[in-house]
């Protein structure tokens, strides 16, 4: 049995991860709660799983929710999440916070060592290079929740990489998610991959030109094609700022080269992403979209469990779509590979600035086309340094969104 820490319990993440545990009890139990606002959905929440410690943002809150739930450890705010994590008993979280409010957590979860089903991928592009610093010294392990991500850690799995049946995730000193070393005479997997294929949908604006960015209204961005998901999320596939993100996440979470790593746009979202390997041989991982079995994947891995999931009807499949990502439109690409190229805090000052941009979009104070520009503006005018310590990164957040919000206000806004 998995004793689970859930972070961001009343987002889509969170919503489906309860969701499967409710339906496999046997399997897993909810020790710890967290979420934001959504106070009435949280109280659900617990009454329906009674969590040992539930944590919210707010001190109101907290004080409110104790009045409800007498006997219950309530907590709040970034220690809070803290004291979820550090439960006794807990030895699986997962992360379903938007933004990079779960980066301390995450590092006091790796140094609980255990298990991080990451649905956050901003840990990873903001503080890559921190978190496997500290996974080699752990017993930790990182399962991604990405569906894309999901995708290629399957089709990886499924290699026997190592002798004897060892599990290619780490779980001792030596690696972060994979390991650039090999047993005598064996290749490692970083040597076994020609690349990894990162799909897209490409949103809803895959087919429009250009200049039509600027008319793009809010109501349609957040209408994406093929995924429910979050606010921010969703305008980030609708730039494939997403997809970016996932560029970064992917560089860490499987020690590649960049240059090993392609995106193609996928409309039909059944192949979640692929594995082309040094003979050119490809694997891909296929499934109807439901964010369900990437999360389940995460929390029962190397095992699967039976999941009453729609089949794909291979008869009814009438074709399967791909297209080059057009760089010119979706610059958030080519920004993607420009921060891997430049290292040190380039990921999260280009996840800082895009998070402060997607948010005067959502206020309709700049444009669709503004969102790219704005990131443009503040990423490559922008001076990096390396990181040494989470006290960087959060310096480096903090300044790139203060520098952005005052790039917006004084060169955008009417």
């Amino acid at each position: 049995m998995r004793h689970i820490a859930l972070l961001g319990s009343t987002g889509s993440i969170g919503t489906n991860t309860l969701e499967l545990i409710a339906g496999n009890r046997e399997e897993f139990q909810l020790i710890g709660i967290a979420a934001g606002e959504n106070i009435r959905l949280l109280e659900k929440q617990v009454r329906e799983f009674s969590p040992a410690v539930i944590a919210v943002k707010q001190k109101v809150d907290a004080e409110s929710l104790r009045c409800t739930f007498p006997g219950k450890k309530v907590v709040y705010g970034s220690e809070g999440l803290l004291e979820v994590i550090n439960h006794p008993g807990v030895d699986t979280m997962v992360s379903a916070i938007d933004g990079t409010t779960a980066l301390e957590a995450t590092i006091a979860s790796i140094k609980n060592n255990q298990r991080i089903c990451l649905a956050n991928k901003e840990t990873m592009v903001a503080a890559g290079e921190l978190i496997n610093q500290v996974l080699n010294e752990s017993r930790a392990e990182i399962i991604p929740v990405d569906s894309e991500q999901s995708a290629i850690f399957q089709c990886l799995g499924s290699q026997d990489f190592l002798s004897n049946n060892e599990k290619f995730l780490r779980g001792g000193p030596g690696g972060a998610v994979f390991s650039k070393s090999a047993p005598p005479g064996r290749r490692s997997q970083s040597e076994l991959i020609k690349r990894v294929i990162l799909t897209a949908s490409g949103g809803p604006f895959a087919g429009k030109a250009k200049k039509e960015f600027a008319r793009i209204t809010v109501k349609q961005a957040l209408a994406h094609p093929t995924w429910s998901m979050g606010t921010k999320i969703t305008i980030d596939s609708a730039t494939l700022m997403n997809k970016a993100l996932e560029i970064i996440e992917a560089f860490f979470l499987f020690l590649l080269e960049k240059e090993q790593i392609d995106v193609i746009i996928h409309p039909q979202s059944i192949i979640h992403s692929m594995v082309e390997f040094i003979d050119s041989s490809v694997m891909a991982q296929l499934s109807v979209p439901d964010m369900r079995l990437p999360i389940l994947y995460s929390l029962t891995y190397p095992w699967r469990v039976p999941f009453p999931n729609q089949s794909l009807n291979f008869s009814h499949i009438k074709k399967l779509e791909f297209f080059e990502v057009d760089r010119d439109k979706f610059s958030s690409i080519q920004m993607a590979y420009d921060a891997l190229g430049q290292g040190k805090n380039a990921g999260a000052v280009l996840n800082a600035a895009n998070e402060v941009a997607v948010e005067f979009f959502l206020q309709e104070k700049i444009s669709f086309q503004d969102i790219f520009s704005v990131v443009e503006q503040v990423f490559y005018h922008e001076t990096f340094y390396p990181l040494h310590s989470i006290e960087d990164v959060k310096e480096t957040i903090a300044q790139t969104k203060q520098k952005t919000y005052n790039y917006v206000k004084e060169n955008v806004i009417d």
